[in-house]
């Protein structure tokens, strides 16, 4: 069984929101995902400062089985990137929820009502089981 933490909220495309501080979030994809894609080879990331609107695709994660698209669960402005990922593209599978994040995103607009337009923890568990 995959992991998924309570404290996050979560996309129907796999992806991971872990509020930072303020209007910035964090996003990943989850330890389904990565358990789906098999081996990260090499992850794209999006440009620094990129306006981003829900559903955005904003890279791509390429496994040694397929290339998937990255989306964006949120809409804002890319802030930060996870540079690591470029020397360590691994890092999102040993480490989905933590060393392995992808993006922060400054959302635009209320960030209460963008999170709650995504699932909980118990409801992202029901959508994959």
């Amino acid at each position: 069984m995959s992991e998924i933490r309570e404290q996050l909220v979560y996309s129907e495309d796999h992806e991971w929101v872990l509020k930072v501080e303020g209007n910035i979030v964090r996003i990943g994809i989850t330890d389904h995902a990565q358990n789906q894609l098999g081996d990260i080879v090499f992850v794209e990331l999006p440009e620094i400062d990129s306006e981003v609107s829900a559903g955005d695709s904003i890279g791509s994660i390429e496994s040694v089985k397929t290339v998937s698209e990255l989306y964006c669960p949120v809409s804002g402005k890319i802030t930060k990137l996870n540079e690591n990922l470029e020397d360590q593209p691994e890092l999102v599978n040993s480490e989905p929820y933590d060393g392995g994040w992808i993006v922060e995103v400054e959302v635009a607009g209320d960030l209460e009502e963008e999170l709650a337009k995504l699932l909980t923890g118990e409801a992202y568990r029901a959508h994959v089981e």
